[in-house]
Protein backbone atom coordinates (compact mmCIF):
# COMPACT_ATOMS: atom_id res chain seq x y z
CA UNK A 1 0.00 0.00 0.00
CA UNK A 2 1.31 3.41 -0.93
CA UNK A 3 -0.60 5.03 1.89
CA UNK A 4 -2.80 3.97 4.82
CA UNK A 5 -6.49 3.32 4.34
CA UNK A 6 -9.35 3.55 6.78
CA UNK A 7 -10.02 0.05 8.10
CA UNK A 8 -12.72 0.53 10.74
CA UNK A 9 -14.82 3.69 10.89
CA UNK A 10 -17.96 4.95 12.60
CA UNK A 11 -21.30 5.59 10.94
CA UNK A 12 -23.29 8.77 11.57
CA UNK A 13 -25.05 7.07 14.49
CA UNK A 14 -21.74 6.02 16.06
CA UNK A 15 -21.84 2.37 14.97
CA UNK A 16 -18.51 0.82 14.04
CA UNK A 17 -18.19 -0.60 10.53
CA UNK A 18 -15.45 -2.21 8.43
CA UNK A 19 -14.66 -0.32 5.23
CA UNK A 20 -15.29 -2.36 2.07
CA UNK A 21 -12.23 -0.87 0.36
CA UNK A 22 -10.01 -2.15 3.19
CA UNK A 23 -11.61 -5.59 3.01
CA UNK A 24 -10.88 -5.73 -0.72
CA UNK A 25 -7.22 -5.03 0.01
CA UNK A 26 -7.06 -7.74 2.68
CA UNK A 27 -8.88 -10.25 0.48
CA UNK A 28 -5.94 -10.16 -1.92
CA UNK A 29 -3.38 -10.97 0.78
CA UNK A 30 -2.93 -14.75 0.83
CA UNK A 31 0.25 -14.55 2.91
CA UNK A 32 0.32 -14.92 6.72
CA UNK A 33 0.14 -11.54 8.43
CA UNK A 34 1.92 -10.01 11.40
CA UNK A 35 -0.55 -7.51 12.83
CA UNK A 36 0.86 -4.66 14.94
CA UNK A 37 -1.56 -2.24 16.56
CA UNK A 38 -0.68 0.97 18.38
CA UNK A 39 -3.08 2.27 21.00
CA UNK A 40 -2.88 4.96 23.63
CA UNK A 41 -4.13 8.38 24.64
CA UNK A 42 -4.50 11.03 21.96
CA UNK A 43 -1.41 13.08 21.13
CA UNK A 44 1.14 10.49 22.31
CA UNK A 45 2.89 10.02 18.98
CA UNK A 46 1.19 6.81 17.88
CA UNK A 47 1.05 7.75 14.20
CA UNK A 48 4.73 8.67 14.18
CA UNK A 49 5.60 5.20 15.46
CA UNK A 50 3.40 3.61 12.78
CA UNK A 51 5.10 5.60 10.02
CA UNK A 52 8.47 4.41 11.28
CA UNK A 53 7.29 0.79 11.37
CA UNK A 54 5.97 1.20 7.82
CA UNK A 55 9.36 2.48 6.72
CA UNK A 56 7.85 5.81 5.67
CA UNK A 57 8.34 9.43 6.65
CA UNK A 58 4.66 10.21 6.16
CA UNK A 59 1.42 8.29 5.76
CA UNK A 60 -0.38 7.91 9.05
CA UNK A 61 -1.83 11.29 10.01
CA UNK A 62 -0.13 13.23 12.77
CA UNK A 63 -2.39 15.36 14.94
CA UNK A 64 -1.75 19.08 14.82
CA UNK A 65 -4.16 20.01 17.57
CA UNK A 66 -5.20 18.68 20.93
CA UNK A 67 -7.91 16.68 19.13
CA UNK A 68 -7.01 13.21 17.94
CA UNK A 69 -6.39 13.27 14.16
CA UNK A 70 -6.88 9.56 13.54
CA UNK A 71 -10.52 8.41 13.60
CA UNK A 72 -11.41 4.76 14.00
CA UNK A 73 -8.65 2.37 12.95
CA UNK A 74 -6.40 2.96 9.94
CA UNK A 75 -4.45 0.23 8.18
CA UNK A 76 -1.27 -0.02 6.17
CA UNK A 77 -0.06 -3.30 4.62
CA UNK A 78 3.61 -3.64 3.62
CA UNK A 79 5.99 -6.55 2.99
CA UNK A 80 7.50 -7.64 6.28
CA UNK A 81 11.08 -6.33 6.44
CA UNK A 82 12.55 -9.47 8.06
CA UNK A 83 10.08 -12.33 7.50
CA UNK A 84 9.88 -13.78 3.99
CA UNK A 85 6.48 -14.34 2.36
CA UNK A 86 4.80 -12.47 5.21
CA UNK A 87 2.83 -9.22 5.20
CA UNK A 88 3.10 -6.65 7.98
CA UNK A 89 -0.29 -5.10 8.78
CA UNK A 90 -0.07 -1.91 10.83
CA UNK A 91 -3.16 -0.65 12.64
CA UNK A 92 -3.20 2.92 13.92
CA UNK A 93 -6.05 3.47 16.36
CA UNK A 94 -8.03 6.54 17.24
CA UNK A 95 -6.55 8.33 20.24
CA UNK A 96 -8.16 7.29 23.50
CA UNK A 97 -9.42 9.67 26.12
CA UNK A 98 -10.44 12.55 23.84
CA UNK A 99 -12.79 14.52 26.10
CA UNK A 100 -14.44 16.22 23.13
CA UNK A 101 -15.88 12.89 22.04
CA UNK A 102 -17.27 12.16 25.46
CA UNK A 103 -17.78 8.49 24.66
CA UNK A 104 -15.73 6.12 26.80
CA UNK A 105 -17.61 3.14 25.37
CA UNK A 106 -16.35 4.02 21.90
CA UNK A 107 -12.78 4.12 23.29
CA UNK A 108 -13.29 0.72 24.87
CA UNK A 109 -14.56 -0.75 21.61
CA UNK A 110 -11.59 0.62 19.65
CA UNK A 111 -9.19 -0.72 22.28
CA UNK A 112 -10.84 -4.14 22.29
CA UNK A 113 -10.81 -4.38 18.48
CA UNK A 114 -7.11 -3.55 18.38
CA UNK A 115 -6.41 -6.16 21.05
CA UNK A 116 -8.47 -8.84 19.31
CA UNK A 117 -7.10 -8.22 15.82
CA UNK A 118 -3.42 -7.81 16.58
CA UNK A 119 -0.63 -10.26 17.21
CA UNK A 120 1.35 -7.45 18.85
CA UNK A 121 -0.22 -4.52 20.68
CA UNK A 122 1.82 -1.38 21.30
CA UNK A 123 0.57 0.84 24.12
CA UNK A 124 2.05 4.32 23.84
CA UNK A 125 1.68 7.04 26.47
CA UNK A 126 3.44 9.71 28.50
CA UNK A 127 4.17 9.39 32.16
CA UNK A 128 4.50 6.25 34.20
CA UNK A 129 2.42 3.13 33.76
CA UNK A 130 0.90 2.18 37.08
CA UNK A 131 -2.08 0.16 38.23
CA UNK A 132 -4.47 3.09 37.71
CA UNK A 133 -3.29 3.67 34.15
CA UNK A 134 -3.94 0.05 33.24
CA UNK A 135 -7.32 -0.04 34.98
CA UNK A 136 -8.50 3.04 33.09
CA UNK A 137 -7.90 1.29 29.80
CA UNK A 138 -8.70 -2.27 30.83
CA UNK A 139 -10.97 -4.32 28.57
CA UNK A 140 -14.46 -5.18 29.81
CA UNK A 141 -14.87 -8.30 31.91
CA UNK A 142 -16.36 -10.37 29.10
CA UNK A 143 -13.25 -9.74 27.01
CA UNK A 144 -10.89 -10.62 29.82
CA UNK A 145 -12.27 -14.13 29.75
CA UNK A 146 -11.31 -14.61 26.12
CA UNK A 147 -7.82 -13.16 25.68
CA UNK A 148 -4.39 -14.52 26.33
CA UNK A 149 -1.86 -12.75 28.53
CA UNK A 150 0.36 -10.02 27.11
CA UNK A 151 3.96 -11.12 27.14
CA UNK A 152 5.90 -8.10 25.86
CA UNK A 153 5.80 -4.60 27.25
CA UNK A 154 7.55 -1.29 26.87
CA UNK A 155 7.50 1.22 29.69
CA UNK A 156 8.96 4.61 30.64
CA UNK A 157 9.45 6.92 33.54
CA UNK A 158 7.23 9.85 34.49
CA UNK A 159 9.07 12.44 32.45
CA UNK A 160 9.34 10.50 29.21
CA UNK A 161 7.12 8.86 26.61
CA UNK A 162 6.33 5.27 27.47
CA UNK A 163 5.57 2.49 25.03
CA UNK A 164 4.12 -0.84 26.04
CA UNK A 165 4.08 -3.76 23.61
CA UNK A 166 1.65 -6.57 24.36
CA UNK A 167 1.69 -9.77 22.36
CA UNK A 168 -1.75 -11.32 22.44
CA UNK A 169 -2.33 -15.04 22.74
CA UNK A 170 -4.97 -17.56 23.70
CA UNK A 171 -3.37 -19.53 26.51
CA UNK A 172 -4.67 -17.76 29.62
CA UNK A 173 -8.20 -17.49 30.94
CA UNK A 174 -8.24 -13.94 32.25
CA UNK A 175 -11.91 -14.09 33.08
CA UNK A 176 -11.63 -16.91 35.59
CA UNK A 177 -13.84 -16.10 38.59
CA UNK A 178 -10.92 -17.10 40.79
CA UNK A 179 -9.40 -13.70 40.13
CA UNK A 180 -12.17 -12.13 42.16
CA UNK A 181 -13.02 -8.49 41.51
CA UNK A 182 -12.03 -6.51 38.46
CA UNK A 183 -9.66 -4.53 40.65
CA UNK A 184 -7.91 -7.71 41.82
CA UNK A 185 -7.71 -8.87 38.27
CA UNK A 186 -6.18 -5.61 37.07
CA UNK A 187 -3.62 -5.65 39.89
CA UNK A 188 -2.65 -9.15 38.86
CA UNK A 189 -2.31 -8.15 35.21
CA UNK A 190 -0.30 -5.04 36.13
CA UNK A 191 2.05 -7.19 38.17
CA UNK A 192 2.53 -9.51 35.23
CA UNK A 193 3.28 -6.61 32.90
CA UNK A 194 5.87 -5.15 35.25
CA UNK A 195 7.54 -8.51 35.86
CA UNK A 196 7.40 -10.14 32.43
CA UNK A 197 8.02 -7.55 29.79
CA UNK A 198 10.49 -5.83 27.51
CA UNK A 199 10.38 -2.09 27.47
CA UNK A 200 11.99 1.00 25.98
CA UNK A 201 12.30 4.46 27.51
CA UNK A 202 12.57 7.46 25.27
CA UNK A 203 13.10 11.18 25.82
CA UNK A 204 10.86 13.75 24.20
CA UNK A 205 11.65 13.81 20.44
CA UNK A 206 11.96 17.58 20.09
CA UNK A 207 10.79 20.85 21.54
CA UNK A 208 7.00 20.93 22.15
CA UNK A 209 6.22 23.40 19.37
CA UNK A 210 7.76 21.06 16.77
CA UNK A 211 5.91 17.89 17.79
CA UNK A 212 3.07 18.46 15.33
CA UNK A 213 5.62 18.65 12.48
CA UNK A 214 7.53 15.46 13.21
CA UNK A 215 6.92 14.01 9.76
CA UNK A 216 8.47 17.02 8.04
CA UNK A 217 11.39 17.58 10.40
CA UNK A 218 14.94 16.71 9.43
CA UNK A 219 16.06 13.77 11.63
CA UNK A 220 19.10 15.84 12.49
CA UNK A 221 16.98 18.18 14.63
CA UNK A 222 15.43 15.30 16.59
CA UNK A 223 16.87 14.12 19.88
CA UNK A 224 19.59 11.54 19.20
CA UNK A 225 18.50 9.31 22.08
CA UNK A 226 14.91 9.44 20.82
CA UNK A 227 16.00 8.27 17.36
CA UNK A 228 18.17 5.56 18.85
CA UNK A 229 15.38 4.20 21.01
CA UNK A 230 12.88 4.42 18.13
CA UNK A 231 15.22 2.42 15.91
CA UNK A 232 15.65 -0.21 18.62
CA UNK A 233 11.89 -0.33 19.10
CA UNK A 234 11.24 -0.89 15.38
CA UNK A 235 13.92 -3.57 15.19
CA UNK A 236 12.45 -5.28 18.23
CA UNK A 237 8.91 -5.26 16.82
CA UNK A 238 10.10 -6.62 13.46
CA UNK A 239 12.08 -9.45 15.03
CA UNK A 240 9.85 -10.42 17.93
CA UNK A 241 6.33 -9.93 16.58
CA UNK A 242 4.88 -13.21 15.40
CA UNK A 243 2.36 -14.10 12.71
CA UNK A 244 -1.23 -13.64 13.88
CA UNK A 245 -2.52 -17.05 14.93
CA UNK A 246 -5.90 -18.50 15.66
CA UNK A 247 -6.33 -21.31 18.12
CA UNK A 248 -4.59 -24.60 17.24
CA UNK A 249 -1.81 -22.77 15.44
CA UNK A 250 -3.72 -21.66 12.31
CA UNK A 251 -1.91 -18.78 10.62
CA UNK A 252 -4.09 -15.80 9.78
CA UNK A 253 -3.91 -14.39 6.24
CA UNK A 254 -5.07 -10.94 5.19
CA UNK A 255 -8.34 -12.43 3.98
CA UNK A 256 -8.98 -14.10 7.34
CA UNK A 257 -8.09 -10.90 9.20
CA UNK A 258 -10.77 -9.06 7.24
CA UNK A 259 -13.35 -11.70 8.12
CA UNK A 260 -12.36 -11.53 11.78
CA UNK A 261 -12.75 -7.76 11.76
CA UNK A 262 -16.28 -8.10 10.39
CA UNK A 263 -17.19 -10.62 13.07
CA UNK A 264 -15.79 -8.57 15.94
CA UNK A 265 -17.30 -5.28 14.72
CA UNK A 266 -20.71 -6.95 14.58
CA UNK A 267 -20.33 -8.52 18.01
CA UNK A 268 -18.54 -6.06 20.33
CA UNK A 269 -20.91 -3.05 20.16
CA UNK A 270 -23.90 -5.31 20.89
CA UNK A 271 -22.43 -6.29 24.23
CA UNK A 272 -22.31 -9.96 23.25
CA UNK A 273 -19.27 -12.04 24.07
CA UNK A 274 -16.93 -12.44 21.06
CA UNK A 275 -15.63 -15.79 22.31
CA UNK A 276 -12.42 -16.62 20.49
CA UNK A 277 -13.34 -20.28 20.28
CA UNK A 278 -16.61 -19.35 18.59
CA UNK A 279 -14.70 -17.01 16.30
CA UNK A 280 -12.41 -19.86 15.29
CA UNK A 281 -15.39 -22.12 14.61
CA UNK A 282 -17.10 -19.42 12.56
CA UNK A 283 -13.89 -18.68 10.65
CA UNK A 284 -13.42 -22.39 9.98
CA UNK A 285 -16.88 -22.55 8.43
CA UNK A 286 -16.26 -19.47 6.27
CA UNK A 287 -12.81 -20.59 5.15
CA UNK A 288 -13.77 -24.22 4.57
CA UNK A 289 -16.77 -23.29 2.45
CA UNK A 290 -14.56 -20.93 0.45
CA UNK A 291 -11.88 -23.64 0.22
CA UNK A 292 -14.40 -26.04 -1.33
CA UNK A 293 -15.37 -23.38 -3.90
CA UNK A 294 -11.74 -22.62 -4.73
CA UNK A 295 -10.91 -26.31 -5.11
CA UNK A 296 -13.91 -26.86 -7.38
CA UNK A 297 -12.95 -23.84 -9.46
CA UNK A 298 -9.47 -25.28 -10.02
CA UNK A 299 -10.97 -28.60 -11.11
CA UNK A 300 -13.69 -27.07 -13.25
CA UNK A 301 -11.35 -24.60 -14.96
CA UNK A 302 -9.00 -27.39 -16.00
CA UNK A 303 -11.75 -29.70 -17.19
CA UNK A 304 -13.38 -26.92 -19.18
CA UNK A 305 -10.14 -26.50 -21.11
CA UNK A 306 -10.02 -30.25 -21.68
CA UNK A 307 -13.63 -30.18 -22.83
CA UNK A 308 -12.66 -28.13 -25.89
CA UNK A 309 -10.75 -31.21 -27.14
CA UNK A 310 -13.65 -33.64 -26.73
CA UNK A 311 -14.13 -36.36 -27.82
CA UNK A 312 -11.15 -38.04 -26.17
CA UNK A 313 -10.24 -41.53 -25.13
CA UNK A 314 -11.58 -42.30 -21.65
CA UNK A 315 -8.12 -42.84 -20.17
CA UNK A 316 -7.13 -39.31 -21.26
CA UNK A 317 -10.18 -37.84 -19.52
CA UNK A 318 -9.56 -40.01 -16.42
CA UNK A 319 -5.89 -39.07 -16.22
CA UNK A 320 -6.67 -35.37 -16.37
CA UNK A 321 -9.46 -35.86 -13.84
CA UNK A 322 -7.01 -37.41 -11.36
CA UNK A 323 -4.47 -34.65 -11.93
CA UNK A 324 -6.99 -31.85 -11.51
CA UNK A 325 -8.66 -33.57 -8.57
CA UNK A 326 -5.30 -33.64 -6.79
CA UNK A 327 -4.72 -29.95 -7.58
CA UNK A 328 -8.22 -29.12 -6.31
CA UNK A 329 -7.57 -30.99 -3.07
CA UNK A 330 -4.25 -29.21 -2.55
CA UNK A 331 -5.98 -25.88 -3.11
CA UNK A 332 -8.63 -26.88 -0.58
CA UNK A 333 -6.02 -28.00 1.97
CA UNK A 334 -4.13 -24.74 1.64
CA UNK A 335 -7.13 -22.72 2.80
CA UNK A 336 -9.13 -25.11 4.97
CA UNK A 337 -8.66 -25.71 8.68
CA UNK A 338 -10.41 -27.52 11.47
CA UNK A 339 -12.24 -29.81 9.07
CA UNK A 340 -11.82 -32.47 11.74
CA UNK A 341 -14.75 -34.63 10.69
CA UNK A 342 -13.91 -34.32 7.00
CA UNK A 343 -17.28 -32.74 6.23
CA UNK A 344 -15.93 -30.18 3.78
CA UNK A 345 -13.44 -32.56 2.20
CA UNK A 346 -16.34 -34.95 1.62
CA UNK A 347 -18.28 -32.10 0.02
CA UNK A 348 -15.34 -31.41 -2.29
CA UNK A 349 -15.12 -35.09 -3.20
CA UNK A 350 -18.82 -35.40 -3.94
CA UNK A 351 -18.87 -32.24 -6.05
CA UNK A 352 -15.79 -33.29 -8.03
CA UNK A 353 -17.28 -36.72 -8.70
CA UNK A 354 -20.53 -35.08 -9.78
CA UNK A 355 -18.65 -32.79 -12.16
CA UNK A 356 -16.59 -35.74 -13.41
CA UNK A 357 -19.79 -37.59 -14.29
CA UNK A 358 -20.91 -34.53 -16.21
CA UNK A 359 -17.68 -34.28 -18.19
CA UNK A 360 -17.78 -38.01 -18.91
CA UNK A 361 -21.29 -37.47 -20.29
CA UNK A 362 -20.15 -34.51 -22.42
CA UNK A 363 -17.28 -36.58 -23.79
CA UNK A 364 -19.67 -39.42 -24.61
CA UNK A 365 -22.07 -37.06 -26.38
CA UNK A 366 -19.22 -35.58 -28.39
CA UNK A 367 -18.03 -39.08 -29.25
CA UNK A 368 -21.50 -40.16 -30.29
CA UNK A 369 -21.89 -37.17 -32.61
CA UNK A 370 -18.45 -37.80 -34.09
CA UNK A 371 -19.15 -41.49 -34.71
CA UNK A 372 -22.57 -40.84 -36.17
CA UNK A 373 -21.17 -38.20 -38.51
CA UNK A 374 -18.42 -40.59 -39.63
CA UNK A 375 -20.88 -43.42 -40.33
CA UNK A 376 -23.13 -41.02 -42.21
CA UNK A 377 -20.20 -40.00 -44.38
CA UNK A 378 -18.94 -43.56 -44.95
CA UNK A 379 -22.42 -44.89 -45.80
CA UNK A 380 -23.44 -42.03 -48.10
CA UNK A 381 -22.74 -44.03 -51.26
CA UNK A 382 -24.59 -47.09 -49.96
CA UNK A 383 -27.54 -44.94 -48.98
CA UNK A 384 -27.67 -43.46 -52.45
CA UNK A 385 -27.56 -46.97 -53.98
CA UNK A 386 -30.50 -47.98 -51.81
CA UNK A 387 -32.51 -45.03 -53.05
CA UNK A 388 -31.75 -45.95 -56.68
CA UNK A 389 -32.69 -49.62 -56.13
CA UNK A 390 -29.19 -50.82 -56.93
CA UNK A 391 -29.54 -53.83 -54.60
CA UNK A 392 -33.01 -54.86 -55.84
CA UNK A 393 -31.72 -57.61 -58.13
CA UNK A 394 -30.50 -61.22 -57.94
CA UNK A 395 -27.30 -61.26 -55.87
CA UNK A 396 -28.11 -57.83 -54.45
CA UNK A 397 -27.98 -59.09 -50.87
CA UNK A 398 -24.34 -60.17 -51.14
CA UNK A 399 -23.46 -56.82 -52.75
CA UNK A 400 -25.17 -54.97 -49.90
CA UNK A 401 -23.41 -57.09 -47.27
CA UNK A 402 -20.04 -56.44 -48.95
CA UNK A 403 -20.61 -52.68 -49.00
CA UNK A 404 -21.71 -52.81 -45.35
CA UNK A 405 -18.59 -54.76 -44.37
CA UNK A 406 -16.41 -52.14 -46.07
CA UNK A 407 -18.19 -49.37 -44.13
CA UNK A 408 -17.70 -51.19 -40.80
CA UNK A 409 -14.03 -51.91 -41.53
CA UNK A 410 -13.26 -48.26 -42.38
CA UNK A 411 -15.30 -47.11 -39.35
CA UNK A 412 -13.42 -49.34 -36.93
CA UNK A 413 -10.06 -48.24 -38.28
CA UNK A 414 -10.95 -44.61 -37.56
CA UNK A 415 -12.80 -44.97 -34.24
CA UNK A 416 -10.82 -47.52 -32.25
CA UNK A 417 -10.39 -44.95 -29.40
CA UNK A 418 -13.85 -43.43 -29.43
CA UNK A 419 -15.79 -44.15 -26.24
CA UNK A 420 -19.08 -44.52 -28.10
CA UNK A 421 -17.76 -46.36 -31.16
CA UNK A 422 -19.29 -49.77 -30.34
CA UNK A 423 -22.63 -48.40 -29.21
CA UNK A 424 -23.06 -46.17 -32.27
CA UNK A 425 -22.08 -49.07 -34.54
CA UNK A 426 -24.65 -51.28 -32.81
CA UNK A 427 -27.41 -48.74 -33.51
CA UNK A 428 -26.23 -48.29 -37.11
CA UNK A 429 -26.30 -52.04 -37.83
CA UNK A 430 -29.76 -52.33 -36.24
CA UNK A 431 -31.02 -49.62 -38.58
CA UNK A 432 -29.41 -51.21 -41.63
CA UNK A 433 -30.84 -54.61 -40.72
CA UNK A 434 -34.25 -53.33 -41.86
CA UNK A 435 -32.86 -52.65 -45.35
CA UNK A 436 -30.88 -55.87 -45.23
CA UNK A 437 -33.98 -57.98 -44.54
CA UNK A 438 -35.89 -56.35 -47.39
CA UNK A 439 -33.03 -56.93 -49.83
CA UNK A 440 -32.59 -60.50 -48.59
CA UNK A 441 -36.23 -61.41 -49.10
CA UNK A 442 -36.27 -59.85 -52.59
CA UNK A 443 -33.08 -61.60 -53.74
CA UNK A 444 -34.23 -64.30 -56.18
CA UNK A 445 -30.77 -65.79 -56.44
CA UNK A 446 -31.00 -67.25 -52.93
CA UNK A 447 -33.10 -70.25 -51.96
CA UNK A 448 -35.46 -70.07 -49.00
CA UNK A 449 -33.11 -72.24 -46.96
CA UNK A 450 -30.17 -69.95 -47.76
CA UNK A 451 -32.24 -66.94 -46.78
CA UNK A 452 -33.04 -68.52 -43.39
CA UNK A 453 -29.35 -69.26 -42.79
CA UNK A 454 -28.22 -65.74 -43.73
CA UNK A 455 -30.97 -64.22 -41.57
CA UNK A 456 -29.71 -66.23 -38.57
CA UNK A 457 -26.15 -65.17 -39.32
CA UNK A 458 -27.25 -61.56 -39.38
CA UNK A 459 -29.04 -61.95 -36.05
CA UNK A 460 -25.90 -63.48 -34.57
CA UNK A 461 -23.80 -60.59 -35.89
CA UNK A 462 -26.18 -58.07 -34.36
CA UNK A 463 -26.15 -59.94 -31.03
CA UNK A 464 -22.37 -60.08 -31.12
CA UNK A 465 -22.18 -56.32 -31.67
CA UNK A 466 -24.62 -55.73 -28.80
CA UNK A 467 -22.41 -57.84 -26.52
CA UNK A 468 -19.34 -55.83 -27.57
CA UNK A 469 -21.15 -52.60 -26.81
CA UNK A 470 -22.16 -53.89 -23.37
CA UNK A 471 -18.65 -55.10 -22.60
CA UNK A 472 -17.17 -51.77 -23.65
CA UNK A 473 -19.68 -49.92 -21.50
CA UNK A 474 -18.79 -52.12 -18.52
CA UNK A 475 -15.06 -51.65 -19.13
CA UNK A 476 -15.47 -47.89 -19.20
CA UNK A 477 -17.53 -47.96 -16.00
CA UNK A 478 -14.77 -49.92 -14.23
CA UNK A 479 -12.15 -47.48 -15.56
CA UNK A 480 -14.19 -44.51 -14.36
CA UNK A 481 -14.67 -46.04 -10.90
CA UNK A 482 -10.96 -46.81 -10.70
CA UNK A 483 -10.13 -43.19 -11.55
CA UNK A 484 -12.46 -42.00 -8.79
CA UNK A 485 -10.96 -44.50 -6.35
CA UNK A 486 -7.41 -43.33 -7.04
CA UNK A 487 -8.50 -39.69 -6.73
CA UNK A 488 -10.22 -40.38 -3.41
CA UNK A 489 -7.16 -42.22 -2.08
CA UNK A 490 -4.95 -39.28 -3.01
CA UNK A 491 -7.45 -36.96 -1.34
CA UNK A 492 -7.35 -38.96 1.88
CA UNK A 493 -3.55 -39.05 1.80
CA UNK A 494 -3.41 -35.28 1.55
CA UNK A 495 -6.04 -35.00 4.28
CA UNK A 496 -3.95 -37.14 6.62
CA UNK A 497 -0.92 -34.96 5.97
CA UNK A 498 -3.04 -31.91 6.74
CA UNK A 499 -4.39 -33.45 9.94
CA UNK A 500 -0.91 -34.49 11.07
CA UNK A 501 0.32 -30.94 10.54
CA UNK A 502 -2.64 -29.46 12.44
CA UNK A 503 -2.06 -31.89 15.32
CA UNK A 504 1.61 -30.91 15.39
CA UNK A 505 0.74 -27.21 15.51
CA UNK A 506 -1.88 -27.87 18.17
CA UNK A 507 0.66 -29.68 20.33
CA UNK A 508 3.20 -26.89 19.91
CA UNK A 509 0.57 -24.32 20.86
CA UNK A 510 -0.44 -26.39 23.89
CA UNK A 511 3.19 -26.72 24.97
CA UNK A 512 3.71 -22.96 24.70
CA UNK A 513 0.52 -22.35 26.64
CA UNK A 514 1.51 -24.81 29.35
CA UNK A 515 4.95 -23.25 29.65
CA UNK A 516 3.34 -19.82 29.97
CA UNK A 517 0.97 -21.02 32.69
CA UNK A 518 3.77 -22.66 34.66
CA UNK A 519 5.85 -19.48 34.49
CA UNK A 520 2.86 -17.45 35.62
CA UNK A 521 2.30 -19.81 38.51
CA UNK A 522 5.97 -19.56 39.52
CA UNK A 523 5.75 -15.76 39.39
CA UNK A 524 2.68 -15.79 41.65
CA UNK A 525 4.42 -18.04 44.17
CA UNK A 526 7.48 -15.80 44.11
CA UNK A 527 5.33 -12.80 44.99
CA UNK A 528 3.58 -14.66 47.75
CA UNK A 529 0.23 -15.14 45.99
CA UNK A 530 -0.08 -18.76 47.07
CA UNK A 531 -3.88 -18.83 46.86
CA UNK A 532 -3.79 -17.56 43.28
CA UNK A 533 -1.01 -20.03 42.45
CA UNK A 534 -3.17 -22.85 43.79
CA UNK A 535 -6.02 -21.70 41.56
CA UNK A 536 -3.59 -21.70 38.67
CA UNK A 537 -2.91 -25.36 39.41
CA UNK A 538 -6.60 -26.10 38.86
CA UNK A 539 -6.49 -24.18 35.58
CA UNK A 540 -3.43 -26.16 34.47
CA UNK A 541 -5.10 -29.48 35.23
CA UNK A 542 -8.21 -28.45 33.33
CA UNK A 543 -6.03 -27.31 30.44
CA UNK A 544 -4.27 -30.69 30.38
CA UNK A 545 -7.62 -32.50 30.39
CA UNK A 546 -8.94 -30.48 27.45
CA UNK A 547 -5.78 -31.11 25.43
CA UNK A 548 -5.96 -34.84 26.13
CA UNK A 549 -9.57 -34.93 24.93
CA UNK A 550 -8.70 -32.96 21.80
CA UNK A 551 -5.83 -35.34 20.95
CA UNK A 552 -8.07 -38.36 21.48
CA UNK A 553 -10.68 -36.95 19.10
CA UNK A 554 -8.05 -36.34 16.43
CA UNK A 555 -6.58 -39.84 16.79
CA UNK A 556 -10.09 -41.29 16.57
CA UNK A 557 -10.45 -39.87 13.07
CA UNK A 558 -7.86 -42.35 11.82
Amino acid sequence: MDKPACFIDSTSDGKLCVQESALQILQKIEQPVVVVSVVGLYRTGKSYLMNRLAGKQTGFALGSTIESKTKGIWMCCVPHPTKKETTLVLLDTEGLGDVDKGDSKHDTNIFCLALLLSSTLVYNSRGKIDNRAVEERHPPRWLRGQLGKPSIRQRQRLDVTQIEVLRTGYEANWGNPAYGSASDWMKSITARLLDRGTWFTSPFPTIPENVSRLESLDPAVLDFKFLEVTNCFCKFVFQDSQVKMLKDGYKVTGRVLGNLANMYVDTIPSGAVPCLENAVIAMAMIENEAAVKEGLEVYKSGMEKLKTSFPLELKDVSTEHQHLSSMATQTFMKRSFRDTDGKYLKSLEENINYLFDGYISHNEQASKRSCENLLSSLSATTTEKLKQGFYAKPGGYDLFCKDLEDIVEKYKSQTNKEVKAEEVLKEFLKQKSVDSKAILQADKKLTQKEKIIKEEQEKAALLNQEIKAKEEEQRQLVEKMEAERRSNEERMRLMKEKMDEEIRLQKEEAERAMDSKLKEQAALLKKGFKDKADRMTQEIEEFKRQNTEAESQCVGLY
